[in-house]
């Protein structure tokens, strides 16, 4: 069964998308990135912790370190659209995500971006 990880944006899951619930949501009904997945559960959702990225690996460590005792551990990284999609500095914190996890990296989450604020 994969474990999935969501890793966002924390202005965007503070301020925005209180709750992530496009992500979940996209996870329910398996669209979007998660639309090939059979059994799967969501492990957790991590932020970015702040512009420009710089602590993402150390937050990945945590989450790790702090799964152990409940022999729990990720075994694929989505990246929501927060990040992929309106982050200034996604390539790099993509790029860290990528060099340091060791297990495979998706770009992608929920389909549920608007076409514009007023239709």
């Amino acid at each position: 069964m994969e474990k999935i990880l969501i890793v966002g944006c924390r202005m965007a899951m503070d301020d925005v998308c209180i709750g992530c619930s496009r992500c979940l949501t996209a996870f329910n009904r398996r669209v979007g990135g998660f639309s090939g997945y059979g059994e799967a559960e969501i492990l957790g959702l991590l932020s970015c912790g702040g512009c420009p990225g710089a602590v993402i690996v150390t937050r990945l460590a945590q989450v790790k370190l702090w799964n152990a005792p409940m022999n729990e551990k990720p075994t694929v990284v989505h990246i929501a659209p927060c990040i992929a999609d309106h982050c200034p500095h996604a390539d790099g914190i993509m790029a860290k995500i990528k060099a340091k996890c060791g297990i495979p990296v998706v770009v992608g989450t929920h389909p549920f971006m608007p076409a514009d604020i007023f239709s």
